[in-house]
């Protein structure tokens, strides 16, 4: 990005903007477009050159695409320096930490570098984004404007546990404890940390799973059940939340005067959030082996 540009483009951002991580498809590409429907700047992270073209023609000056993934650090610092240069003396509105994968299979049939690169991904890129943007946001008190705000993508994986998807659902439920110390690490300069926990939802994650070869673990005890379970998560996907609906959440996250610490938006939410939340674990092992128990 040229010096001309990056003046010309700082010149005509208004005191909204946000990186977005993981914009694709799915969440991220729904917030993108919400958010700038809505007059934010979006800094918007993408790891193929195809879909940050994309992004860019579709979005025009609108939105600065980002090419890095999440897990590479050096990509990160000079993404920094890209929104630093935008900004210039002024503080980023908000950190969306939306990217992310979901490693699927029983876990005692899963490698323990299965389990790292889902830690990776889900938990440690989110901290490396933290650090890496925090004196945007306002943890360097030189720079002009409110503190920003993170908004933290989670799920009900991470408050519920689900069998087959267990290296998400610790990384879910490693991020939401993650996040609950670093709001209250925070908190003395002002940025404020904020879980968006969906239930499901309709993007292209679902197609990615459907696609997952899971025939390594058919000859397992788990192979039925595996598979039972595999066709009532792709059902519920099908029947999930629009992504735009992610979108409006996260845009009152990020604009409330007076947010809320976490948002769930679940589909058909007291069954699938509000009465499993209630019911003593027992009896959701009992329905979920009834579920998915062939016999």
């Amino acid at each position: 990005m040229s010096a001309e540009h990056t003046n010309t483009l700082a010149s005509t951002i208004n005191s909204k903007a946000v990186v977005i991580t993981g914009c694709s498809s799915g969440i991220g590409l729904a917030t993108t477009a919400y958010l700038i429907e809505r007059g934010v700047h979006v800094f918007a992270t993408v790891r193929k050159a195809q879909d940050a073209s994309q992004l860019q023609q579709r979005f025009a000056d609108s939105v600065t695409p980002l090419l890095l993934d999440v897990t590479d650090e050096a990509a990160i610092t000079k993404a920094v320096a890209t929104v630093e240069d935008t900004l210039q003396s002024g503080t980023l509105w908000g950190l969306v930490n939306n990217a992310g994968i979901a490693v699927e299979g029983p876990l005692l049939h899963l490698t323990s570098d299965d389990l790292r690169h889902q830690l990776e991904v889900n938990l440690v890129a989110v901290h490396n984004m933290v650090k890496a943007f925090a004196p945007l946001l306002g943890s360097d008190r030189a720079r002009t404007g409110k503190p920003g705000r993170i908004i933290n993508i989670s799920s009900v994986g991470g408050k519920q546990g689900a069998p087959f998807v267990g290296p998400y659902v610790a990384s879910k439920h490693a991020l939401e404890g993650y996040s609950e110390s670093l709001r209250r690490e925070l908190m003395q300069y002002g940025i404020d940390v904020i879980i968006v926990g969906p239930g499901s939802v309709k993007t292209p994650i679902w197609d990615k799973s459907a696609a997952v070869n899971l025939e390594k673990f058919a000859s397992t005890d788990y192979g039925a059940s595996l598979q039972r379970f595999k066709a009532y998560m792709l059902q519920e996907g099908k029947n999930g939340l629009a992504p735009e609906v992610i979108a409006d959440v996260i845009w009152q996250a990020l604009l409330s005067a007076k947010p809320n610490v976490r948002y769930a938006p679940v589909p058909n939410k007291f069954v699938n959030w509000t009465l499993p939340m209630l019911l003593p674990k027992r009896w959701l092992d009992r329905l979920i082996a009834r579920n998915i128990n062939p016999t």
